[in-house]
């Protein structure tokens, strides 16, 4: 997948379209991101230790992968990604790394 964890990302559909957020999780089995401040959802939990109260609980959900894009920090802009291998003098040296299309720029791994 495309998205880690830490990104920076635009959501280009749903009620949150046009906003921006970070990645708090990634569900590579299933394709699925949790970006803070958006896709919130009720959740109603009984009283535990932890949460004495109860109640309606409002938490981010998740938002298909395909429905964001990865916002370039360089330019501060949306981007498509891709990965390409950067020499090196061994085979061992060389690494894959994620890079902007559009900008050309590489992109750090998040976090």
């Amino acid at each position: 997948m495309h998205i880690r964890k830490g990104d920076t990302v635009l959501i280009l559909s749903g009620n949150d379209k046009n906003k921006q957020g970070k990645v708090l999780k990634v569900f590579t089995e299933n394709n699925r991101v949790i970006v803070e401040g958006i896709n919130f959802i009720k959740r109603h939990t009984r009283p535990s230790q932890q949460n004495q109260q109860g109640g309606i609980m409002e938490r981010e959900g998740t938002i298909h992968a395909s429905n964001v894009m990865v916002i370039c920090p360089g330019s501060g802009k949306p981007s498509r990604l891709s990965s390409k291998l950067l020499d090196g003098n061994e085979k061992l040296s060389r690494r894959r790394v994620r890079y902007s299309k559009k900008y050309d720029e590489i992109i750090p791994s998040g976090e």
